[in-house]
Parts: C-alpha cells; structure tokens; sequence
C-alpha cells in the first residue's frame, strides 16, 4: 500500500469517526474506489482505529479520570456493602448509565459480520439506504426541542434508546457518533452532555472494532507495511482531533443539521451508483 493511500484512508477516518457521517461507509467507498483489497487495508484500518481513540482520552480526559477513579470507589462501596442507588454522584450515574448503554450493542454485536460482507460485495445500494438512515436520524434529532438533561438527570430509558442507536450504527454507512448524539438529543440531554456521553460511549466500540480488525488481519495474514501503518495513526489521531472540535462547535453553533443533508445527498448518490453498477455490470 501507497503513503498517499494510507494518508487518504487515514483523512478519511479521522474525520468521519467523529463528524456524523460513517466512518466506515466513507471507508468502503474510499476502498471500493481506489481499488483497495479489504486484506491490505485491515491492518492499516485497526490502528487507524487506535488512533481516533487516544483523540477520545485527550479530549475528554478529565471526565476519562473522575469515571475511573469513581468506578472503583464504587467497587470498594459494592465489596464492603456500603454502596446505595439513592444519593450517587454524577459520576457514579453515568458510569452506570454507560454500562447499560452497552447491553443493546451486545445483542445487535453478533450480526455485524452479516451487514459487513454486504459492503464487502461492494452491494452500493444497501450502503446507500444505510447513509439515508443517519441522515434520518439527525434530521429527528435537530428538530427536536433542545433539552437540558445531563448525568444527574438523566434515566435508564434515555441509555437503552442511545445503547440501541449505537447497536444500529454497526450497519456500514450509519455514523455512530452521529446515531448517538442524535439519540441523546432526542431524548432529551443538553447538547454538552450529549456530544461528551456519546464519544465515550464510544470507547468500548471503537477498542473492540480496532482489536477485531487485528485479528481478522492476523488469520488473512496479511502482509504488514509499518512506514503506512505509522503514518496512518498519526494522521488519524491528528484529524480525529480536529474532527470532535469541529462536533462541539457545530452542535452549539446549530449547524448539525448540515450533515443530515449531506448523508441525505451522498446516500441518494450511492444508491444511484449501485443501480447503475447492477444495470451495467
């Protein structure tokens, strides 16, 4: 593999880990186009993944800190029996409300490899109706009233329906960052609490797509070309950053709804592309 295609790949991900539009739908696009092969990219794509994780820890560092450090405080108050649902911290009821986000990702988990051979078949028109899905969901969720919830407020319900839209976002072409802001704003949650809720959400998700990634290159044993590869994660990490910034800026600043209408446009393209693809062969 090419610097200059690792460097693409790598654009490509950074930025569209974070900004609601599909990572990994911009990928298979970005793959299927240039003529990559799903076993020269798999390795790459896995520490690309590592590398808009390490953005997740910088920019949310100091909530990162205060989760671990009050989930084993909450430990030690579940071992000498000293723990209580009434009265937790903030903390503590996120930490808790992200563990129950997970469940629905668990039960949708094991269908993932089904929906990614369908992108692997290079099947455009299914990856489309998956880019048209986001576009749907931020469209819900900018017209929506803007609401005010945050850790303390927040129920067990708003975490099923937001683990549930992440769960959905294993479909190739449906953003995850962007199924669970959208969620979040639909249920309710400030916009702060919203975007810092689902990025780290998204730790587990994002560690569990980079480690499977290593894995299937391992069993492909696919060849390893480290100059791409470093390359690859540092150019990740580094529009990775700029990317959760630009969310920030974009939801305070009411111009979210900007890519609704572009996952709107690039679905209704790709699905016209798939069309045409069938009909010529």
């Amino acid at each position: 593999m090419s610097i200059l295609s690792a460097i693409l790949q790598a654009v490509v991900q950074g930025l569209t880990e974070f900004l609601p539009v599909s990572s990994s739908g911009h990928l298979a696009l970005v793959q299927h186009f240039t003529n990559v092969q799903p076993e020269d990219a798999t390795f790459l794509s896995a520490i690309m993944h590592l590398g808009t994780l390490v953005d997740v820890f910088i920019a949310f560092r100091k909530t990162i800190l205060n989760l671990i450090v009050e989930f084993f405080a909450m430990l030690r108050d579940l071992f000498t029996g000293k723990f209580r649902i009434k009265g937790m911290n903030g903390y503590r009821r996120m930490i808790l409300m992200l563990i129950l986000s997970l469940v629905p990702l668990f039960i949708i988990l094991p269908f993932k490899g089904y929906y990614d051979e369908l992108v692997a078949q290079s099947n455009l028109i299914f990856l489309g109706g998956c880019f048209l899905l986001t576009s749907i969901l931020l469209y819900i969720s900018d017209r929506c009233v803007k609401g005010k919830k945050d850790e303390q407020s927040m129920k067990a319900r708003d975490a099923l329906i937001i683990g549930t839209a992440q769960g959905i976002a294993v479909l190739p072409g449906v953003s995850r960052s962007g199924s669970t802001v959208a969620a979040s704003l639909i249920c309710g949650l400030s916009k702060k609490f919203a975007v810092q809720f689902s990025f780290i959400l998204g730790i587990p998700a994002i560690l569990g797509a980079g480690l499977v990634e290593i894995k299937d290159a391992i069993e492909m044993q696919a060849s390893i070309e480290w100059l791409p590869v470093l390359i690859g994660f540092i150019v990740s990490a580094i529009t990775g950053l700029f990317a959760i910034k630009m969310v920030n800026w974009l939801i305070k600043s009411e111009k979210f709804r900007i890519f609704a209408y572009y996952t709107m446009i690039l679905g209704v393209v790709v699905i016209g592309l798939g069309i045409y693809t069938l009909i010529t062969g």
